[in-house]
């Protein structure tokens, strides 16, 4: 087992990584190398620790068919080759309006951008523009192939936004997989800021529990794509998260909220008070909601 792996710590049925973080969020913390399989897979299946996660999502898919049926006009727009290398975009009526790119979750292997078009709603309400990329998912994309179709959604945004209403300067968000994408993808020039929520930015856990068997996680795409490996990006990103989440989400956005103000990279740590993985998401979905507030402020740090 290699050393950062053999330094995992768990809390109940949960785990983090403390060798690549400047200090750890633990408590009672027990070893994870003797947890049960169980256990392990426990500790990220976010479905099984929320009761209403189905319905939760349910909803959302009702209200995102809703918004794709009122805004019809730029959806479906390819961006690459694959079927789900589109984009759907939602302009302002100030093409030069900010735009929050929104990446969706699903641990890289479930979900698409079309059930998640209502977290659209709070900045479309302030006047912002919003914009949903899809992406291929795992197995038959790796992890690396798909980090780097976002980046190539972000290049085609860059080039082509213009024709369908969209100039203004991005700030790039996403939750669970999709806030790891938006760590990975915060350097692309066209992005001005990030807004990451319970995202997951070490992945040596996640090869030791269910998620790998789609996922196939190497060695190089752990050390190389766990954000909390890697040096920051000099760009504000806010790193939300709910304090009724499971504890690897929590500890994944203290931690790596920690490694980035080590190098005293800008943005705020956002705890949304007692918001589970699912309940977070209103927050965005409210024009008044926290992380829509939040993502407004960005611009404010990027300067």
């Amino acid at each position: 087992m290699d050393p950062i792996r053999r330094n995992i710590l768990a809390m109940g049925a949960a785990a983090t990584v403390v060798a690549a973080a400047p200090r750890v969020y633990a408590q009672h913390v027990m070893a994870w190398e003797t947890m049960s399989s169980a256990a392990r897979d426990a500790a990220y299946n976010n479905g099984a620790a929320v009761s209403e996660s189905a319905q939760i999502i349910d909803g959302w898919m009702a209200a995102s068919k809703r918004l794709r049926e009122e805004r019809p006009g730029h959806l479906d727009l390819a961006y690459g080759a694959g079927e789900r290398n589109k984009w759907d975009l939602f302009p302002s009526a100030d093409p030069k309006a900010l735009c929050l790119v929104w990446i969706h979750g699903g641990y890289w292997q479930a979900r698409n951008r079309e059930s998640f078009a209502c977290f659209a709603e709070g900045v479309l309400a302030r006047g912002w523009s919003a914009g949903l990329p899809g992406y291929t998912l795992a197995p038959e994309a790796t992890l690396t192939e798909i980090v780097r179709q976002i980046r190539s959604a972000l290049d085609w945004l860059a080039a082509k936004g213009s024709a369908h209403g969209i100039q203004g300067p991005v700030v790039l968000s996403g939750w669970s997989a999709g806030g790891h994408l938006t760590a990975m993808t915060l350097d692309h020039p066209s992005v001005r800021a990030g807004l990451a929520i319970s995202g997951l930015f070490e992945l040596g856990p996640i090869r030791d529990t269910y998620l790998n068997e789609r996922l196939r996680l190497t060695d190089e795409e752990i050390a190389g794509l766990s954000p909390l490996r890697l040096k920051g990006v000099a760009k504000p990103l806010a790193i939300a998260y709910g304090t009724a989440e499971l504890f690897p989400l929590v500890a994944d956005s203290r931690n790596y909220h920690a490694h980035r103000a080590q190098a005293h990279l800008p943005g705020p740590l956002v705890p949304a008070a007692n918001a589970n993985h699912y309940t977070i998401m209103e927050e965005l979905r409210s024009a008044d909601g926290l992380l829509t507030r939040t993502a407004m402020r960005l611009l404010e740090d990027a300067g």
